[in-house]
This record gives C-alpha cells, structure tokens and sequence, in this order.
C-alpha cells in the first residue's frame, strides 16, 4: 500500500487514564491510512482487530474495516415509570432473565414501520447478542441541577441498552471484505463499491436503533412498565461532513445538547453527559463507555478461578445482579476488564466536551441466559450407546 504523510491526531485523554502502547501504536498505523486527516482518540482508547477502538477518524475515502461488523452498535436510555423505592432487585432480576421470551409483535410489520425490507433479519430482533452488549436495570446515583433541567428523574429506575446489528452487519461486512480483496485501502467516493456499502451501512443503522427499542420495550414488558426514550447514541458508524467521511469507531456520535449515555461496568457508576459545541474539536465524538482496560483472553486468570469467585462476579457493591449463564462471558466481562468510567468522564469534561448530567448505579444487568425449557429437554430427552451389533439401545 502506498504510504501517506500521517493525519493530524488529537488527544482527549489525561495522562491519569490508563492507555495501552498497543493501541498507540494502531492509531499511527491508522493516521498512515489513505485519505486520513484527522483523528480524535479518546480516554476510553483501546486496541482493536482493525485499528484503535474509541476514536472518531475524519477521510476523503469510506474505510469499512474501521466501523467493522457490528454496524449502527450503539447505546439507548429509557425512563421506566417505575420508583426505585419500590424495587424488588432479586424479583426483577427474575423477571429480566425471561426478557428475550417476550412477545415484541409483528417482527415484519415493525421493520416496514421502520422504512426497513421486512426481510431483513426479523428474527434477530429484540435480542442482545454476545460480548459486551447488555440491557441494564439502572437508579440514578446522583444528579446534577443541569440534569433536572433536562427531564432526568431521580425517582424513576432507567433502563440502559447496548447492542447493535447481530448477524445483519456481520453479514454486510463479510460481502464488502469479499466484495474488495483491498478494503483496507479504502473505498473512493461514488464507487459502486461505496454506494452499495453505504446503503447497507444506512439499514444497520436503522435496525440498530429499532433492535434496541425493542430489547427495552421486552425489558419494560418483563417488568410491567411503560418506558420512553430518553436518548439513542450509535458508535459505529460514518457520517458525512462536507468534504470528508467521519468514522466512529467505538466513539459516540453526538451533537451539542443532546443527551448521551457513558456506559462504566456493571460493578461500576455509568453516567449520562451533554456534550457541548467543543465537541466540534472532537470531529463530534466523545467516548461511548469505559473501555476495556484487559482484553479478553487476558481476563481468564485474573478473575473468576473459581466458582466462588465467579458468584461473586455476579454481584456489585448496590445489591445489583448480572444475569449471565456463560462462564467465559462473566469472566471476560468482569469489573477490573474496564477502565475507570469516572475517570474517562473526567477527562472528557476536563477537555471541555461535555458537562455531566447524571450518575446511574447498576441494579440488574442482562447479558445472556441459558433457555431453561431447552435445557430441561435435552435432560429428558433419552441417551444411547451402542453395543455391538445390536443398533441403538436406550439406557
């Protein structure tokens, strides 16, 4: 690949948060990139498959590698009419393990609402997915006056939801990778290439946002609430801006005065900012969560040895429950994998991109749960081994 004078990158990260050299080092590999101007890093900065994850990267050509497979991921807040005084933490946690067994409707009839294909993945819909994609029970743990004036509610409990496009980017990203041996180097303006990326870009994005509408709405249902929306912030993703292309890659796409979600562990304070009309400095980006501090492969060792440990996982310092059947996920997922969230909002209001609205403590927090009705199949369903040649027989 021909090599580029390196793009202009700004840091919106304090020497107090933990960055790893690993992801330094990509993001110099990704301000060589073609057509690279200018790059924002911020304090939830770690590696990724494809370059550093946690920044916006403004360019004259479309890089589908950077925004990846999980197109339109991002994070949605819900209000819940429900007073947290009036919770129950180990009944809701019940309630919320049965959340993806909820009726959602229609699931055509809501992509056609949605100006969706109504084939367009129907059954993933209302699901969370893997890895650290979650639907969150959340209180407000301290709000400021700022917060008040924007509609939040102390005496209200909040649901935070964290998934994006399932098996429906994934599928896009495997035909652009196909489609164009080089994708690395980019895709020109105007190309086919890049309008045909682009409009499956658009549709992940839409099913996203409807995919966590719906993960809330089975949540709410669980609960025997009404929720409304109080904010839907993707992060990966691009958006045009003049001349330029900004790709979001694990960076919150925001404008000035909404209302954004930062996402911190579920042991650990997620807060809800407004950005402010710095964050033009910032390309319009700003972190979207903690940011992993370990990555995965590393977790296994450091936490959960053993089931004791592991129990403990499932509990925060709240009374707050994870609702997590996966003994690799509780693992891979545990506080001490993520940075300081406290630290990196820090950061960002320090930078001057946002003042900080609310702080929210994790009360429940769904990841993934085994189908009790399954497994109560397979351990009635009859074993059998065979002997000689006698065929099958059953014991």
């Amino acid at each position: 690949m021909q090599a580029y004078p390196p793009a202009l990158i700004h840091h919106f990260f304090s020497g107090r948060t933990w960055i790893e050299g690993a992801a330094l080092d990509q993001l110099a590999e990704m301000s060589r990139l073609p057509g690279v101007s200018e790059i924002a890093a911020f304090p939830d900065l770690h590696p990724g498959k494809y370059g550093a994850t946690g920044v916006a990267l403004a360019s004259e050509r479309l890089l589908p590698l950077l925004v990846g497979n999980d197109i339109g991921c991002g994070m949605s807040l819900f209000q819940l009419d429900l007073p947290p005084h009036k919770l129950k933490i180990d009944k809701a946690a019940e309630r919320l393990r049965q959340l993806e067994a909820e009726e959602i409707g229609n699931p055509a009839l809501l992509l056609e609402e949605a100006g969706l294909p109504t084939s367009l993945a129907p059954d993933a819909l209302g699901t969370i997915g893997g890895g650290n994609h979650f639907c969150e029970l959340q209180a407000i743990d301290a709000l400021a006056e700022g917060g008040v004036a924007t509609g939040l509610d102390g005496h209200a409990l909040y649901l935070l939801v964290h998934s994006g496009s399932r098996s429906l980017g994934a599928a896009f990203f495997s035909e652009a990778v196909d489609a164009h041996p080089d994708l690395a180097a980019g895709l020109l303006p105007g190309s086919q290439g890049a309008v045909t990326w682009l409009a499956n870009h658009d549709r992940c994005v839409a099913w996203a946002s409807l995919n966590r509408r719906l993960i809330a709405a089975r949540a709410a249902a669980a609960l025997r609430a009404d929720l409304r929306l109080v904010a839907d912030v993707p992060h990966n993703l691009v958006r045009s801006s003049g001349r330029a292309f900004v790709h979001y890659k694990g960076a919150a796409a925001v404008t000035p005065g909404e209302l954004a979600p930062i996402a911190g562990s579920r042991a650990s304070l997620s807060y809800v900012v407004c950005p402010t009309a710095d964050v033009s400095r910032s390309l319009g980006g700003i972190s979207h969560g903690a940011g992993r501090k370990y990555d995965r492969a590393s977790m296994h060792g450091r936490a959960g040895r053993n089931r004791s440990e592991r129990e403990q996982l499932l509990r925060n310092a709240w009374g707050g429950i994870a609702i997590c059947d996966d003994r690799a996920l509780v693992i891979e997922e545990a506080a001490a994998a993520y940075k300081d969230a406290g630290q990196v909002v820090a950061d960002l209001e320090n930078e001057k991109l946002v003042s900080v609205l609310a702080s929210f403590r994790p009360l429940v927090t769904f990841k993934k749960a085994v189908d009790e009705a399954e497994v109560e199949q397979r351990r009635r369903k009859p074993k059998y081994r065979r002997e000689g040649g006698r065929g099958r027989e059953r014991y």
